[in-house]
């Protein structure tokens, strides 16, 4: 094992886990990939197809024996002492990994009329429909987000076959948009009167808009799927 790399005791096969980030050194080179000494108590394998995401015919035409990298853990067998290494860095999140209710913060990548997407280091982007941006009528998305935002929000449906994630800002009661303006100042008794009667109108208007929404639905089913089969999350 080269002392370049393991300064240190070996570290336990037991104690890695996959996607964990590890330096290592290119020890030797096979037809069907590489071994890498990364300072653990047996080399790991880089398989062949695990240097780069495009098709790989030569291991030589990506990596050379001595050569330093950055690699990420696929997983061992402590029983075997075998570890799979990757070149390609993992995604965050796995669609194993992605469960309704739970929390993830992400940047806002796209912004379509009906809703945005977001890159919370997943395989596919996921989407907040305009409706699950706030209570109340939103008109444009960009009113309450905007691109490159970082935002956090809740998964409320995960549709492994069709590769879509949907999300909610308005589930999490500490969710405000961005604002550029000042600090507005506190109401008056008849201002907040008066925002309270607006509210009650924009709510039966609402109602209206959701029964209006159940028609356009397979339009609007369509345009996401073009949208999202087009778009893939910048890494």
């Amino acid at each position: 094992m080269s002392d370049d790399v393991a300064t240190t005791d070996p570290i336990k096969i037991a104690d890695l886990r996959p996607k964990t980030q590890l330096q290592g050194k290119i020890k030797k080179i096979e037809l069907f990939g590489a071994f890498v000494d990364v300072g653990a108590e047996k080399d790991g394998l880089l398989h062949i197809s695990q240097l780069r995401k495009e098709r790989t015919n030569r291991v030589e035409d990506v990596v050379a024996v001595g050569q330093d990298v950055t690699v990420w853990v696929r997983k061992t067998d402590a029983n075997t002492g075998r570890i799979d290494l990757t070149l390609i860095e993992p995604l965050k999140l796995d669609w194993d990994e992605i469960k309704t209710g739970m929390i993830v913060k992400g940047k806002v990548n796209k912004l379509e009329k009906f809703g945005a997407f977001v890159d919370i280091g997943a395989e596919r982007s996921a989407f907040i429909h305009v409706r699950e941006m706030m209570s109340g009528h939103v008109d444009d998305p960009a009113e309450v987000v905007k691109m490159a935002q970082e935002v956090e929000a809740k998964v409320i449906a995960v549709d492994r076959k069709k590769r879509r994630i949907d999300l909610s800002l308005k589930a999490l009661d500490d969710f405000t948009p961005e604002d550029d303006e000042p600090d507005e100042k506190p109401l008056t008794a008849m201002e907040q009167a008066l925002r309270q009667a607006m509210k009650g109108e924009r709510g039966d208007a609402e109602s209206r808009r959701r029964k209006k929404n159940k028609s356009e639905r397979p339009e609007f089913e369509e345009l996401f799927e073009r949208t999202r089969q087009q778009h893939v999350p910048n890494k």
